[in-house]
């Protein structure tokens, strides 16, 4: 599939079986797959018809959904292994989406050989898309992304809630991301913030924007200072930065945070 009819197929099952739900779902339409981890009709109907659509454009490759996987963790190990994978989020930041916020996107992410190569996110509500092809840019609506210059008060901002209020050495204390790497991501780009730290990093949320963010100029990596492997189903403690002296520096930073 050329690159535009990907992202009309994220826009069409968005306004298909997303948009009829938002703000307008009821109570037997939400369940949790784990403690405070929500799941609704609109994730699993979404994941269904973008997988389809996938495997039949790509018969070979691995589909990595996040529901999928909450059915049949073996599917992660199929992933790691693949040559061509796609990860998959139907709707990335639920919470958000249950709650009424206007803060979710649909997101899928090719990766060939381990590295990711193109990447599709589209805020549904905002109707606004990210778009991102290795060595060819970062495109939001069409428009090439640059990171603006970052200014003299870093910004971080952190999903993990034990490290809200914390300072890394003289660094402003960590703000609240906005609870959704589809619009997380986009954000670091377009200078909302300079930095987000993560600690658990699943496929699907963080390989669409991590070449977005590669491609506008930025840096994903590890706490260790390793290069982020989206194929690793295990990664733990991540850093994206605006640029790879603000990773740097970060990353030098983060061992004082606690892991717990």
């Amino acid at each position: 599939m050329e690159t535009d009819e990907v992202l009309t197929l994220l826009r069409d099952v968005a306004e298909e079986v997303i948009n009829p739900r938002f703000q307008a779902l009821s109570a037997h339409e939400v369940s949790e797959k784990d403690p405070g981890d929500l799941v609704t009709v609109a994730d699993h109907e979404a994941e269904v018809l973008l997988t389809d659509a996938l495997l039949r454009a790509y018969p070979d490759a691995v589909i990595l959904g996040e529901e999928a996987t909450a059915a049949d963790p073996s599917l992660l190990e199929r992933y790691a292994a693949a040559e061509h994978t796609f990860t998959v989020d139907p709707v990335d930041g639920t919470k958000n989406f249950v709650n009424g916020s206007p803060d979710h996107a649909v997101m899928v992410a090719e990766l060939r050989g381990g590295e990711v190569v193109r990447s599709w996110i589209w805020q549904p509500q905002h109707q606004v898309a990210y778009v991102a092809e290795r060595g060819a840019g970062a495109w939001r609506n069409g428009e090439r992304l640059v990171r603006a210059p970052l200014g003299d008060d870093l910004r971080g901002v952190t999903s993990r809630r034990s490290w809200l209020g914390r300072a890394l050495g003289t660094l402003r204390a960590l703000d609240l991301t906005w609870v959704c790497c589809g619009v997380d991501y986009p954000h670091l780009v377009e200078g909302a913030a300079d930095y987000a730290l993560y600690w658990v990093a699943k496929p699907w949320d963080h390989a669409p924007g991590s070449l977005l963010l590669h491609e506008a100029g930025g840096h994903v990596g590890m706490f260790g200072g390793e290069a982020y492997r989206p194929q690793d189903p295990t990664v733990r403690g991540l850093v994206a930065a605006a640029d790879r002296a603000t990773y740097e520096l970060v990353q030098g930073l983060v061992g004082a945070l606690p892991r717990r």
